[in-house]
């Protein structure tokens, strides 16, 4: 199962299969007549199970589900319940546990993310409530919350702070400004070398169902530790080009052993297809997206591939090749081909990409091209490049610019945000779209008016507006990235800045 997915049933688990219940205190009474629409001793448990509010319900379930949960409940939860039955759920139990232990001890008790943590806590009070592990589960609590206008909020991961530092560090390199931002860019090279993971978790790997992490970079903090494939490949991207800069203003480059580290962990995640899904290898099959309980998420069962995390480590490996061409040349060479053939086959008919992992169409497809322009694939000499430049031109709004709505995600079908706006980060990714592609070579008014939007967006502050989300997390769970909103104009007026401007001699 995918990490996430499988990470969260583990605590479920265990407190179903404990039958745990805490203290009937007058907060859980309050809470009860708080929740429920009847009085709670009157709830139909076995309606309840396939209740699921109409505003919520993504994925219905399918008919085998609805046949396998009742056959649980009413065939087999009463075996195990008796003995010997109740001998195997024991055994069980005592597994469950030391996979909770184990995700507690190598995430230093933040967890992959906010629902298996605040689980597997209670996991470890249920245990035994005076536990060194409950106790350090605790300060871990405030690496999830935060205050918003409305209230206390918990964060879908503690944070997105390697992703949106990789991505900060090319933006301002693209700029061309690196004197001028030289301890913006030596802080940043700082984060870059802390929070790159620095050894396998122990033990068997295979028992504990864990992919090799050293010299992987994680989506947050070094603490946090799980790798995946897209931020271990913008993380050693950002490493590369940092190491190309004089010490003198960003420090010292990142040493070469944990480059190849890096280098090993993105050729180890390849699946046979050419693709890379996110945290680890795809190791299993899409029709056990059928036994997805989840109403409000779509593709959660099995880590699949995605064109993001593809094109990524085609950057990666292409950017190290240039700097370190004899290391394990054969393989690097081979994953390259395989991971450019795969995102050429996943393009879909009218020449985007579906950006599934992370965003959508304007994402997707502006991580199509840049793993192709990569590779040298250019709207003169690639048939793929071409048609996604023409899907791109195709969306352009009267405004010079791009604005792509949350229904895309869901959809899979692009959407245009309410009123046709515009929208700064989708027109950031579709202006580097079409600059990496070389548009500027057919025409290059497309790409002016986009740019003329992003500077006419920009506040007297210096800050760019905060819009509608652009996030998303399996389809349907929405995502802000408040850093997005300067990072990506700053990055894609800085590429138009010397790839359009300065190359025609303005």
């Amino acid at each position: 199962m995918w990490c996430h997915c499988r990470m969260v049933y583990l605590p479920m688990s265990y407190l179903y299969g404990k039958r745990f219940v805490g203290p009937i205190t007058s907060t859980v009474l309050s809470l009860r007549k708080e929740l429920f629409t009847v009085p709670y001793h009157e709830v139909d448990w076995n309606e309840a199970r396939n209740l699921c509010a109409k505003e919520d319900l993504y994925y219905p379930h399918p008919l085998v589900q609805d046949i396998l949960w009742a056959s649980l409940h009413k065939i087999v939860e009463p075996v195990l319940t008796r003995w010997p039955g109740a001998n195997l759920r024991e055994k069980a139990l005592r597994t469950t546990l030391e996979h909770i232990h184990y995700e507690d001890e190598n995430t230093r008790y933040i967890c992959i993310g906010p629902v298996n943590k605040v689980l597997n806590m209670l996991c470890c009070w249920v245990e035994d409530p005076n536990s060194e592990a409950f106790k350090l589960h605790l300060p871990r609590i405030h690496d999830y919350l935060w205050v918003a206008e409305d209230g206390m909020k918990m964060q879908g991961y503690n944070g997105s702070q390697l992703w949106d530092t990789s991505f900060a560090v090319q933006a301002v390199l693209a700029t061309n400004f690196v004197e001028e931002y030289g301890p913006v860019l030596k802080k940043a090279h700082s984060y870059v070398k802390n929070s790159q993971v620095s050894e396998d978790c122990p033990g068997d790997l295979s028992y504990w169902y864990r992919h090799i992490s050293k010299g992987a970079w994680p989506f947050s903090t070094a603490d946090h530790g799980w790798p995946i494939s897209d931020c271990t490949a913008e993380g050693l991207k950002a490493a590369l080009l940092l190491s190309k800069v004089p010490k003198e203003i960003v420090g010292e480059p990142v040493d070469t052993k944990r480059l190849y580290d890096a280098v090993n962990v993105i050729i180890s995640l390849q699946n046979a297809d050419g693709g890379f899904a996110t945290y680890e290898l795809t190791r299993s099959y899409p029709w056990l997206e059928l036994i997805n309980p989840a109403e409000t998420f779509g593709d959660i069962v099995i880590d699949y591939p995605y064109v993001e995390c593809t094109s990524a480590a085609i950057q990666a490996l292409i950017a190290f090749r240039k700097l370190y061409p004899g290391h394990r040349k054969k393989e690097v060479d081979e994953c390259i081909e395989k991971a450019v053939k795969f995102i050429e086959s996943i393009q879909e008919s009218d020449g985007s990409w579906y950006g599934s992992w992370a965003v959508c169409f304007t994402y997707g497809t502006w991580f199509g091209v840049k793993g192709l322009e990569a590779v040298g694939k250019t709207l003169k000499n690639s048939p793929t490049v071409a048609k996604a430049c023409e899907f791109l031109l195709s969306k352009q709004l009267p405004s010079g610019g791009w604005g792509e709505s949350y229904l895309s995600c869901q959809d899979k079908v692009y959407s245009n945000l309410e009123g046709n706006r515009s929208h700064v980060v989708n027109t950031a990714w579709a202006l580097l779209s079409l600059i990496g592609a070389g548009q500027a070579e057919v025409d290059q008014k497309p790409l002016h008016r986009a740019a003329r939007y992003l500077i006419s967006a920009q506040m007297e502050s210096g800050d760019f507006p905060q819009q509608e989300i652009m996030g998303v997390f399996n389809r349907n769970c929405m995502i802000t990235y408040a850093a997005y909103r300067n990072i990506f104009p700053i990055w894609a007026l800085g590429e138009y800045r010397s790839k359009v401007l300065l190359q025609q001699g303005e």
